[in-house]
């Protein structure tokens, strides 16, 4: 039986260097940020910011410091920096997590104390998350990796391309947030970037290691 999913994920792959004469439709592009909007996240905290470089400009700045992304600045249709919360936010108390809780999940006051006291114990007990600020902020940035994933999934599914990308300097990437796109970095810091448009190239065969490398089963 054909599986859409499998495909989408036998089609995607990081690609380098993109279509400059493709460019994703508004409407499609507007589905790729919905799909990572209603991405899960640990304790439902959505601890991310999807911030949408398209000025020339500003992808030339961020160039010098991204030497990951030198062949899909230039050419990408659509280039994201995707931020993490950092502990200013995501710390259990803080006014965004009640914000939350309170005005996005709405939940009632019995369980709304219940949950803040399930998350005050996750992060100080179950997994220590308040050791250091990096802890916290790491720990954000993993979710903002599920959002990762299904967009670039969710793009392929549609036949676009993506390229995820981690190379770039993240000291000159926060002053690039905070003195060009006026980003409050003691609120947010860079987690990942990710270049979506069209393939210019077809991709070399998809490599992995065999499944039962992977996998262990207990019976």
């Amino acid at each position: 039986m054909e599986n859409k999913f499998l495909d989408a994920m036998m089609f995607r792959h990081a690609c380098k260097k993109f279509d400059l004469n493709k460019k994703i439709s508004e409407e499609d592009f507007n589905t790729i940020l919905k799909i990572g909007q209603y991405s899960p996240s640990s304790f439902g905290m959505e601890p991310w910011k999807f911030v949408v470089i398209q000025n020339e400009a500003l992808r030339e700045k961020l160039k010098t410091f991204t030497w990951g992304a030198q062949g899909q600045l230039p050419t990408a249709s659509h280039f994201i920096i995707i931020l993490s919360r950092k502990k200013k936010s995501m710390l259990h108390g803080s006014a965004y997590v009640n914000h939350i809780l309170n005005d996005v999940k709405q939940l009632p006051a019995d369980v709304l104390e219940l949950y803040s006291q399930f998350y005050e114990k996750f992060q100080k007990e179950d997994f220590k998350l308040l050791e250091s600020d990096r802890t916290l902020f790491d720990w954000a940035s993993k979710q903002t990796y599920i959002a990762l994933a299904n967009m670039m999934t969710g793009a392929a599914y549609m036949g676009i391309d993506s390229c995820p990308i981690e190379g770039f300097d993240a000291t000159l990437t926060e002053v690039f947030l905070k003195d060009e796109l006026d980003i409050d970095t003691e609120e947010f810091g860079a987690a990942v970037m990710v270049a979506f448009g069209y393939r210019k190239e077809e991709p070399r065969g998809k490599t992995r290691q065999d499944i039962d490398a992977v996998t262990a089963w207990y019976t």
